[in-house]
């Protein structure tokens, strides 16, 4: 059954280029003048039906005949009329069975029995169900309608000599711009300026400002928050990070859930036999009950129409899927469609990746050890000699700052696979891997013999002067995260590492996860993540962060990428991104699958249970039309109301 706009609800339209006053006086705007107009049909009719209900009570003398008939009349077209004329439409496009079609026949019916106050508050009601309908979606769509308003719109690029304003789209690659406190960067870039603070709320779900030194990357959609600053542009506008996002969502909200889709097929289904029910309903009893009154069983086939007119399943079930998107994306999860939200609800095992998953895949100096040296002294020494390479180790020794003038190196050479080799402060000095230090006659403690972590030993005059451990840091909420996927109902966790073997296991056992693999090749995971599938009973899902983790990725029954500004390769194939970078957002994301897909079946519950009951009442003669009037349009509103608390809850 195909669920339209119905016009009661189009009155809402203002022009888009219609300008708001700014002269000083409180005036009304446009638009909040149109969000009033879309209720004024339902007030009026509701007060007229009031009125009427009020004259029938009391009995009012002129109150009778086609004065009556015209007041319900009057009653019942601002909120019946776009209903019936949606009916037509979808009867001339080939549609017969739309829920429009039987709102219709049934208050026709009601008229044409006598029964008008019941005609106008079945419309009434249905209208209303509309209008909260219209404001629940609305309201879900929100956080997801929130990063269109971050796209940006101008882009100040430096050409000829001059900063000159022009669309985004058309800035090319390797241009400089120029953004100011306030404005949003138009394009990923390089930051060329000293250092920046921005506000990536859109981005990544955290209202924290985060910032970001020279030479560092900066997101289209951040939000520029102190002095002046320059980018250098690394991607066209339509690759940024922003375009990438808003088209995922975008697309998130087309790819339905297996729920979602069985219910429509159900409601096409559904209609038609109800419809010929409602026919069978009011002619069969002819041939089979003695006092037979045609009025009497037409208006138990109108309440049947009515009751059975599959509203609150066709509503509330995407609206709850739509919700649950909603409410991911308000935290930094991206679904790529409804679908998924179903998925993580079924996950038995999580499989994860170490570095930039659990780990920052940054390395850092996690431990120095001089030997008969001060520990500046020593550090000058070995950053002399790293000074010349671009290896991540290098660099990470590079950062450590030591009082006074720096060293100088000369005469450096490179011994393939062990280190270096030159002359600092007229000293030879040594810097590399225990190979080095052997090959060289170098008595190397044999404490080194136990540290998994990658390890720079470093020799001066021919004598081990000491060494420094370089190490990948774990995220910070990297225990947390395996906790809450624990309390989740997931025990079986597993890492999986391209990173050594060593490695792998000592930051599996820091973080509590009793199985662990490193040395593995994008080959290697992918096989172990098939062979889990294999299992009885088991979904897998992976998260990974890099190009390697690709296949993987793609391979499991739900892939999850860290990093929604990281690998591009990454999120395009995976099915759900975590924005921020946070391994603790996985627990997240579990609970709002969960939690949708929880609340999509009570509303299902509901619907089909009321509907039951009152049907087989009404069939029998001991239901009214107020009865059907709760068993359709009720229902829908509490189904609706239901899907609105995803928006509301609170997530950890």
């Amino acid at each position: 059954m195909k669920k339209k706009k119905v016009n009661l609800r189009d009155l809402n339209k203002t022009s888009s280029d219609t300008h708001k006053r700014n002269d000083g006086h409180n005036h009304s705007s446009p638009e909040s003048i149109g969000k009033f107009k879309v209720y004024v049909p339902a007030i009026f009719s509701f007060v007229m039906l009031i009125i009427g209900i009020a004259m029938d009570y009391f009995d009012v003398a002129f109150f009778k005949n086609w004065i009556r008939i015209v007041w319900y009349a009057v009653a019942y077209l601002p909120v019946g009329f776009p209903v019936i004329k949606e009916g037509w439409k979808s009867i001339k496009n080939g549609d017969f069975f739309t829920e429009f079609l039987l709102m219709s026949i049934a208050t026709i019916g009601a008229f044409a029995i006598g029964e008008y106050p019941e005609g106008v508050a079945v419309m009434l009601f249905y209208a209303v169900g509309e209008l909260f309908q219209s404001a629940a979606v609305k309201r879900a769509k929100g956080s997801i309608k929130a990063l269109l308003d971050v796209r940006p719109n101008e882009a100040l690029v430096y050409r000829n000599n001059n900063y000159v304003s022009v669309n985004p789209e058309t800035v090319a690659i390797g241009e400089k711009v120029q953004v100011r406190v306030g404005e949003k960067i138009p394009l990923d870039g390089i930051l060329l300026s000293e250092k920046g603070s921005f506000n990536t709320a859109a981005l990544t779900g955290e209202s924290k400002p985060d910032t970001i030194a020279k030479g560092e990357k900066v997101f289209a959609g951040s939000i520029n928050l102190d002095g002046v600053i320059e980018i250098e542009t690394t991607k066209e506008f339509k690759d940024s990070s922003i375009a990438r996002i808003l088209e995922m969502v975008q697309n998130a909200t087309a790819r339905k859930s297996k729920t979602e889709l069985f219910i429509r097929r159900f409601a096409r289904i559904y209609t038609p036999i109800v419809v010929f029910l409602a026919i069978a309903l009011t002619f069969v009893p002819y041939f089979f009950v003695v006092d037979y009154v045609f009025s009497d069983w037409l208006y138990r086939a109108l309440i049947f129409l009515v009751i059975s007119c599959p509203c609150a399943l066709v509503i509330s079930i995407p609206l709850g899927y739509f919700g649950g998107l909603g409410a991911a994306s308000k935290n930094g999860i991206l679904f790529k469609g409804a679908s998924f939200l179903d998925e993580m609800t079924k996950i038995t095992t999580v499989v994860m990746d170490k570095t930039g998953t659990v780990t920052k895949g940054v390395f850092k100096i996690k431990e120095i050890k001089a030997i008969d040296w001060e520990e500046a002294e020593f550090m000058k020494y070995l950053m002399a000699m790293e000074e010349q390479s671009t290896h991540p180790i290098a660099k990470a020794i590079m950062e450590y700052k030591a009082d006074g003038e720096d060293f100088q190196a000369t005469e450096v050479t490179e011994v393939a696979g062990k280190g270096l080799k030159g002359t600092v402060n007229g000293k030879t000095v040594l810097v590399g891997n225990k190979a080095l230090m052997t090959s060289n006659n170098i008595t190397v403690p044999t404490e080194t013999d136990n540290i998994v972590e990658s390890i720079v030993m470093v020799s001066i005059e021919s004598k081990f002067a000491g060494y420094v451990i370089i190490a990948d840091e774990l995220k910070e909420d990297a225990h947390e995260a395996i906790r809450q996927i624990r309390e989740s109902g997931i025990s079986k966790i597993i890492m999986l590492s391209g990173d050594k073997d060593s490695i792998t296991q000592q930051i599996a056992k820091e973080m509590g996860i009793h199985t662990a693999k490193g040395g593995l090749l994008p080959e290697d995971k992918l096989d172990e993540v098939e062979k889990l599938k294999k299992q009885p009973d088991t979904k897998v899902a992976f998260i990974g962060d890099g190009i390697n983790d690709a296949p993987v990725l793609a391979a499991s029954d739900v892939g999850i990428a860290m990093g929604g500004l990281g690998s591009d390769v990454a999120i395009e194939t995976a099915d759900v991104i975590i924005q921020t970078d946070q391994p603790s957002k996985i627990a997240r994301a579990i609970k709002i699958g969960r939690s949708t897909r929880r609340i999509v079946w009570q509303n299902i519950g509901l619907a089909f249970g009321v509907k039951i009951i009152v049907l087989i009442l009404g069939a029998g003669g001991l239901a009214t039309m107020w009865e059907a009037v709760f068993a359709d349009v009720g229902v829908a509103l509490l189904a609706i109301l239901n899907a609105v608390r995803l928006q509301k809850m609170k997530w950890k």
